[in-house]
């Protein structure tokens, strides 16, 4: 029974049972880790509706589509009871030729600690319908004195002033339709009451002008036989979105942009009746103002280092523990642990209220310092306690270059993983594991 007991004291005061703990702690702190991740998520999400609220109360980003010119017809049937009755119908025929030059002026605004990008904007629209020709309809009647004109805006309460719609230089009034969401989107209509201007030989040019509010983004459809979008706006960090890319120049001023899509580059007809569907959001394209600064999705990305920093923290402190027969307990180990996690959230909540690079910084001077103390009461040898500070600075400095290097983050993770492995197997060549085994601190 004694020597049972002694065989089982050995194991548990054993080098190797030793590192098993290690590598159980530090299993079980990937729960407070993944925690942590929870909670980047949960603060992210609330971001997310309180900058919907916002926008809400401005704008929302904007998808702009038109003009089409829209007609109205009647066609005549007979039943098999010979009655007759008729069906009303609306042929939606697209432009030849659209023009759009758009001039956005972005800004930040601020409820509580969230941030939004709102922006204004002013749209110079113009082009020409080719010759209608108006297809062949059997016992129908062209309703000319009802066409119109329509536009669409994804949401209409970003409309700032009264449009200004000319064609063939006459100017029309423009009317909204109950916000009526159709293929184009929500439609302001312009009655033409003019069905000899609609009969001309020559194609009909229009122009228009729209002052537009919104937020995040701006889009467009390449409604035109031949469409020619132009956008510039003083943002330094736009993203181009949609099926199309522009010829574009970023600046520190700002940026410019520029598409040009022909009729065979998109899934749209020239020409379509009543309920005709097309998908238009295939052909959408625009600018997505990007926030540069995303301290949520910086904050998730270094938490996803956590493991590491747990992992490498306790390899120095278990060859501490060897290399001069310091016995450090378990519960040591996981307190040191649970201050590298306790970083995470520091980083987090400062980050939420001053720049992520600044926040970055006190959380791991605070974090560093904690640690640094309790190892110095631990080791009571500045060596090893000095060896260990200078491991997590040089830690703490590579997670925050990988944060920045969005492009190669995972070749320069990859890359600095790797010398850190490196360096451990050096390091721990000469360790003759069997030995220390032996002579490992044993306890009666």
């Amino acid at each position: 029974m004694e020597t049972t007991i002694r065989k089982a004291s050995k194991i548990n005061q054993s080098i190797t049972f030793k590192a098993m703990v290690i590598g159980v702690l530090t299993l079980i702190l990937l729960i407070p880790g993944l925690m942590i991740q929870d909670l980047i998520r949960e603060r992210q999400d609330r971001s997310i509706e309180t900058i919907e609220k916002i926008n809400a109360k401005w704008s929302n980003a904007q998808t702009f589509c038109g003009p089409v010119l829209s007609i109205p017809y009647t066609t005549t049937h007979v039943d098999s009871n010979n009655k007759t009755y008729f069906q009303e119908h609306v042929l939606t025929i697209t432009p030849g030729n659209l023009t759009i030059d758009t001039r956005l002026f972005p800004e930040e605004r601020y409820y509580g600690i969230y941030k939004t990008i709102l922006y204004k904007s002013e749209t110079d629209i113009s082009g020409n319908f080719d010759k209608i020709n108006f297809p062949k309809i059997e016992n129908g009647t062209i309703h000319w004195d009802q066409a119109y004109m329509a536009v669409g805006v994804s949401d209409l309460r970003g409309i700032t002033d009264n449009i200004d719609f000319k064609l063939e230089n006459k100017q029309y009034t423009v009317e909204t339709t109950g916000n009526l969401d159709t293929q184009i989107g929500k439609m302001l209509a312009i009655p033409l009451n003019d069905p000899e201007v609609l009969q001309s030989e020559q194609p009909l040019t229009f122009k228009c002008q729209l002052k537009l509010n919104g937020s995040s983004n701006i889009n467009f459809i390449p409604i035109g036989k031949t469409t020619k979008v132009h956008v510039a706006g003083n943002w330094k960090s736009p993203g181009f979105i949609g099926n199309f890319t522009p010829d574009h120049t970023i600046t520190e001023n700002g940026f410019e942009a520029n598409w040009s899509i022909l009729s065979f580059n998109r899934s749209i007809p020239e020409m379509w009746t009543d309920g005709q569907t097309y998908s238009f959001e295939d052909s959408s394209f625009g600018v997505n103002l990007v926030d540069p600064v995303n301290h949520y999705q910086q904050n998730m990305r270094s938490a996803k280092y956590a493991i590491m920093f747990i992992a490498l923290t306790f390899v120095v402190f278990f060859f501490v523990e060897i290399l001069t027969g310091k016995r450090i307990h378990p519960i040591q180990y996981l307190l040191v642990g649970l201050a590298l996690i306790l970083f995470y959230s520091l980083l987090l909540s400062i980050s939420e209220q001053i720049n992520f690079g600044i926040a970055y910084l006190i959380a791991s001077i605070a974090t560093i310092g904690l640690i640094t103390a309790y190892t110095y009461s631990i080791f009571r040898n500045r060596i090893q306690t000095g060896a260990l500070t200078g491991m997590l600075c040089l830690l703490y400095i590579f997670l925050y270059v990988v944060l920045q290097l969005e492009d190669v983050a995972l070749l320069i993770g990859s890359i600095g993983l790797f010398v850190i492995l490196g360096t451990i197997m050096f390091f721990s060549r000469k360790i003759s594991w069997y030995k220390q085994e032996d002579e490992y601190p044993q306890t009666e």
